[in-house]
């Protein structure tokens, strides 16, 4: 019943659904489109993984550098200095410059700014600065991946691919939380830097060499000669309901995302009393549950809509966006239950199940916010998107911190800051069960819906 509800988001409508089927089977015909997404897959994956190093080395990174977690916090907060000014700057220019230059530019930079943590001289300094730059240069990643693996992609086919690439940043989580934690045991945690730079680099090289754009954004750089100009203004799109609950709806998640990927092994380690490889594992676990919920929930949206496209009605539709609402006051439950409970079992279980299924409104926003932008629109509007919930990635950690150095004692002030959490993350969820409508908003706004494009690619 939740992934009858997400249909419409990637643009699902009952009454085209013969259109919508044969959209699929030529995307499917189409050589390069999920070979891209593969390619994106990896690149998500790496850009986790630099996210990451902060959170699985900060016990170290705290004694050898001897920060407060205020400091820590701040370091961790200058990530998103420039985090969500990039992502809508270098939004704008999808419409100058190849997606495909810009994925290359942003591999190398992040990659490079991972690389000075490696001189045993660098201190709370260059870190800061290096978090300010591989920010900068990881902002735009997600809308500039997703603007160009929709040029394979029309409306109803978006949400697996777009799933995919959010499975990305939970198996990067889940591939290098072992393998940094076992270079940061054996090493030390500055080659935890080293490690996922070069590993950038290397992706760099083969996006370099393989990855090109896709037929639809090739038909929106050049519009149909005698077609108007796009009339639709930024401020309506940014001002519909659909478009603003999903940007709350994704500040919350990120903003669960940053923190815990920030202070979640410190909790894990001072608080429940893991060891590091212990804290590792259970992270591990924890991604692999949000891969499993966003793939779950893409493969389920995705037979709804195959059903409707063979004729099949659906049986009792929720309003799009009401499944990933309560998905996220189910997440929201389960994370009080999680800091509350004073047994380790009970905490894993909310930690590897329903705290996961938070993440689905990234999925949800990006196709819902796509639908209501025209594809000349849709960069910036991703952009934007991202702007809006990178804020949560410069609050959360450095909230979080203050919160735990106010409290005195760790136990409280974690058990303050995860609670903080949970309200708003139900907030988000209550608002996007009532306001998420992309199909309603995209009627009232005018734009057409996108189809897959044709099969005739042949140069």
């Amino acid at each position: 019943m939740l992934t009858d509800g997400e249909a419409a988001a990637e643009g699902g409508a009952p009454n085209a659904g013969r259109r919508g089927r044969g959209a699929r089977s030529r995307t499917a015909r189409v050589p390069g489109a999920w070979g891209t997404t593969w390619m994106l897959l990896a690149f998500m994956l790496v850009n986790f993984a630099d996210k990451a190093v902060m959170g699985l080395g900060a016990p170290k990174i705290i004694s050898d550098l001897h920060l407060t977690h205020g400091q820590f916090g701040m370091a961790q907060s200058a990530f998103f200095a420039l985090f969500s000014l990039s992502a809508l700057a270098v939004s704008s220019l999808t419409r100058r410059i190849s997606t495909g230059v810009l994925l290359l530019t942003l591999a190398l930079a992040w990659s490079a700014a991972q690389l000075p943590m490696l001189l045993q001289t660098s201190g709370f300094g260059v870190l800061v600065a290096t978090r300010v730059l591989l920010g900068a240069a990881e902002g735009p990643a997600l809308p500039v991946a997703t603007h160009h693996v929709y040029g394979w992609f029309g409306h109803r086919e978006r949400t697996l691919p777009t799933a995919v690439l959010l499975i990305g940043a939970a198996a990067g989580v889940a591939v290098s939380a072992p393998v940094l934690s076992w270079v940061i045991d054996r090493w030390g945690w500055r080659w935890a830097f080293g490690a996922v730079g070069f590993a950038g680099l290397a992706w760099a090289a083969l996006w370099n060499g393989y990855g090109r754009k896709g037929p639809l954004q090739r038909a929106d750089d050049r519009p149909e000669e005698g077609a108007p100009p796009a009339a639709l203004p930024y401020h309506r799109i940014l001002l519909s309901r659909t478009w603003l609950t999903a940007a709350f709806g994704s500040f919350a998640a990120y903003w669960m995302l940053s923190s815990s990927l920030t202070w979640g092994p410190d909790y894990l380690d001072h608080v429940a009393g893991l060891s590091l490889t212990q804290t590792g594992l259970l992270v591990t676990l924890a991604a692999v549950g949000n891969a499993a919920s966003l793939l779950s929930h893409a493969l389920l949206t995705r037979r709804t809509t195959a059903r409707e496209a063979r004729g099949h009605p659906a049986r009792r539709r929720l309003p799009s966006g009401a499944g990933s609402g309560l998905l996220m006051c189910a997440a929201a439950c389960a994370v009080a239950v999680f800091v509350s409970s004073d047994t380790l079992w009970v905490k894993i279980v909310m930690m590897v199940g329903p705290m996961t299924l938070t993440n689905v409104i990234m999925t949800v926003s990006q196709t819902a916010c796509a639908r209501v932008a025209p594809p000349e629109r849709r960069g910036v509007v991703l952009g934007a998107l991202a702007f809006v919930y990178a804020l949560a990635g410069i609050l959360a950690p450095l909230v979080t911190g203050r919160v735990v150095d106010a409290a005195g004692d760790l136990g409280t002030g974690y058990r303050t800051a995860y609670l903080l959490t949970a309200g708003l993350v139900g907030s988000a969820g209550a608002l996007a069960a009532c306001f998420l409508r992309p199909e309603k908003d995209a009627r009232r706004l005018g734009v057409p819906e996108q189809a897959g494009p044709a099969p005739v690619l042949a140069h």
